[in-house]
């Protein structure tokens, strides 16, 4: 691909104490594409994610969204592009005291000097656009079902109409049937929205119904490519991985 990648991560070097988590680790995003992270145990994904979000800062290297380089801006240049940008956590990671109305309404009304009736009106939109009922807003986070909370965190994350759509093991914890039907959802809301998606799982299932490229997080790096590529590499994890029982 030629274009100018969306997400541009060069040469991040992230560690702990004595263990090194990333060394070197390069990756690249286009704009319109579903790009899943996979890796192992301990490889460092959620680290890499929280580092592109701007929320870790690395060792050393860069991280470009959109040409602007995270680890250089100010805070108020950073919370520009966080703007540009929604996530979601693998836990749904939505306030247990607020509703779910409440919950999507509140990036808005952060962001926005809008009346009562108006922010009411655009958390029902996000509501419903994915796939969850209206009355779901009046719900608080306990009284949902797993897969409610997935697409209720979901709606939060879209919330300000970002560009790019970050998710953290988004089918964790649910059964195949709901894993599926999110799958589908996000496939919808990426092509309808035109989003960047950036998605780290360890479904094999999510990785081949949705993912145009995948990066693999093996020996400190990432190796990358579409999924025939990444299925016919003979690195000894990644054969293991798409190769084994599992599979």
């Amino acid at each position: 691909m030629n274009a100018t990648p969306v997400i541009r991560v060069r040469g991040i070097v992230n560690r702990f104490g004595a263990q090194v988590v990333h060394e070197g680790l390069d990756l690249d995003v286009q704009a319109g594409e579903i790009f899943g992270i996979v890796g192992g145990s301990g490889s460092g994904k959620s680290v890499l994610l929280r580092t592109m979000l701007g929320l870790q800062r690395a060792e050393a290297g860069s991280v470009e969204i959109e040409g602007r380089d995270v680890m250089s801006l100010t805070p108020p240049e950073l919370l520009a592009v966080k703007r540009r940008y929604g996530v979601t956590f693998q836990h749904g990671a939505l306030f247990t005291s607020l509703t779910v109305a409440q919950n999507v309404a509140l990036p808005i009304a952060e962001y926005h000097d809008i009346d009562e009736d108006a922010l009411a009106g655009l958390a029902a939109l996000k509501i419903r656009m994915v796939g969850l009922p209206l009355e779901a807003g009046a719900k608080y986070p306990a009284q949902l079902s797993g897969g409610m909370v997935k697409r209720a965190a979901l709606a939060r994350a879209l919330a300000l109409d970002p560009a790019l759509l970050f998710l953290d093991e988004p089918t964790s914890g649910l059964d195949p049937i709901s894993a599926a039907a999110f799958d589908r959802l996000v496939l919808y809301l990426q092509s309808y929205l035109r989003l960047t998606v950036v998605m780290i799982t360890h479904d094999l299932d999510t990785i081949f119904r949705v993912c145009n490229r995948v990066g693999v997080i093996v020996d400190r790096h990432m190796i990358s490519g579409t999924l025939d590529e990444i299925v016919r590499h003979d690195h000894p994890w990644i054969r293991e991985y798409f190769h084994g029982e599992r599979s």
